[in-house]
């Protein structure tokens, strides 16, 4: 917990792994859980992700549907920004940062499926937030 933030965080995830193998399973997602909340920056979440997939309990347990039910949206919220800026590019309209940033900031997979739709006939990026 008092690495949590700090420059060694992704490091606790190593740590948790082997120390998880050597106890009980119900134990061990309690465990997994506390150690989650306060692992807060991405790298460290995501490193502790990559090492639970391959433990076995982690699977077992409620915590593990939540990760890869995050694990899915994000992949379809990522995908669904690419295809915002890639139709944009692939149509030759300059993509200025302001715009960049704000499709890739968007979290909502329905405003960007609108997005999507006006790329395809928008004359400019901003096009992108106006309808019509």
């Amino acid at each position: 917990m008092t690495h949590g933030r700090g420059p060694q965080a992704p490091a606790i995830p190593e740590s948790l792994a082997a120390a998880l193998r050597t106890i009980d399973p119900d134990s061990a997602a309690v465990f997994v859980q506390f150690i989650d909340s306060c692992l807060t920056g991405p790298r460290a979440k995501q490193m502790r992700r990559d090492l639970m997939t391959a433990i076995q309990y982690f699977w077992r347990h409620p915590l593990a549907e939540q990760v890869r039910e995050e694990g899915r949206e994000e992949g379809l919220v990522q995908k669904s920004r690419e295809t915002v800026l890639r139709v944009l590019e692939r149509r030759g309209i300059p993509v200025p940062g302001t715009i960049r940033e704000r499709v890739e900031a968007c979290t909502d997979l329905n405003q960007l499926e609108i997005w999507a739709q006006r790329a395809v006939h928008a004359t400019d990026a901003a096009g992108l937030f106006t309808e019509g």
